[in-house]
């Protein structure tokens, strides 16, 4: 048993992961779990149905990253890897059942109409929206699309830790983001 005042509560993230991974120390897991369980809890809540499915998810999610620190390999901060991996498991959780399949035709013009629709979208505008209304519209969207949004304006990831986090190239981050705020706004829309 360790107490709070021990080396190892002051270990960095990394030192940490290193020691977990040496040791596969589930006590020491504790500690990444205590850093990270109230942040991770939030992303899932983003894709969850209600409390008690995110609190499983939550779990699903450190039981993952649990088996998954092996790899981590210090190219970006522990926090925007741990951000990455719950990402991912969420939208694969939440698509699981959900095997979309477009085709490159369908794909191209979806963007094309999209894109005429986005340029009118003055991200200034999004920013200003009234918070109790933009929340009731972040929740009428696609979880996906909300995570996103909440990543990178509520816990102002860049679109390189974005790109980092979700596996993906610079263009199709900002497509998706622009897709997303487009939703929300339509959904604000209809709020007002």
């Amino acid at each position: 048993m360790e107490l709070k005042g021990s080396p190892e509560n002051l270990l960095t993230d990394e030192e940490l992961v290193a020691a977990i991974v040496r040791n596969r120390n589930a006590e020491l897991f504790g500690q990444i779990y205590d850093r990270y369980a109230q942040r991770v809890y939030n992303k899932c809540r983003g894709f969850a149905r209600s409390e008690a499915e995110a609190e499983d998810l939550t779990q699903d999610v450190f039981l993952h990253l649990f088996l998954k620190l092996p790899t981590f390999k210090g190219a970006s901060r522990f926090s925007t890897w741990v951000y990455s991996l719950t990402y991912n498991f969420c939208v694969n959780y939440v698509n699981r059942d959900k095997q979309r399949k477009m085709s490159d035709k369908a794909v191209r013009d979806t963007e094309i109409e999209e894109e005429e629709l986005l340029e009118e979208i003055d991200e200034q505008e999004f920013m200003q929206m009234q918070a109790e209304k933009l929340a009731i519209a972040l929740q009428q969207i696609d979880a996906a699309d909300r995570a996103l949004l909440l990543l990178k304006y509520q816990d102002g990831l860049s679109i390189k830790e974005l790109q980092e986090s979700m596996e993906l190239g610079e263009s199709a981050i900002k497509m998706r983001l622009k897709r997303a705020r487009a939703k929300v706004m339509d959904e604000y829309r209809k709020i007002t």
